[in-house]
């Protein structure tokens, strides 16, 4: 195993909480990569993309997504930062989802620190597969209920 990377036990002996602060970072970086890779645009732009697919609500929603892609190990990592006990919760989300959002935070920062950086990806990109199908559905609802409006 490399050096760089934590054994499972290493990685299991940092709270959820510590894991969740570094998979927040990894998370929004790889949601910056993906936002800047789909067009060329303005940065506030991309700062407006990236606090959509950051937030609490956004990450909480990602939770289910991902729970159904996990492997047993990883689904209990998921719920052990899911329950972590934190002291606030942000104004623009409820505590269930800043729990849920914290989790997926959790999930990252674990497998960040034990080297599965495929993993990490292959997670991201459920994610971004789901939102991707959302968006398109709310899209044609939109559209569809745009039309019926004239």
């Amino acid at each position: 195993m490399n050096k760089d990377f934590l054994s499972e036990r290493e990685a299991n002996a940092y709270s959820p909480l510590s894991l969740a602060f570094l998979g927040d970072s990894v998370y929004d970086t790889l949601a910056r990569e993906y936002l800047l890779r789909q067009a060329n645009m303005p940065v506030a732009k991309l700062h407006s993309a990236k606090i959509r697919l950051v937030c609490a609500e956004f990450q909480s929603a990602a939770y289910d997504t991902l729970a159904e892609n996990l492997s047993d190990h990883e689904l209990a990592i998921l719920k052990r930062g899911r329950n972590a006990t934190g002291n606030t919760v942000p104004k623009h989300a409820d505590a269930v989802q800043y729990r849920r959002a914290t989790a997926v935070e959790c999930l990252f920062g674990y497998l960040f620190l034990t080297g599965q950086n495929d993993r990490i990806r292959e997670l991201f990109d459920i994610i971004i597969d789901a939102y991707n199908a959302s968006y398109n559905k709310d899209c044609d609802s939109s559209a569809d209920n745009a039309g019926s409006l004239n």
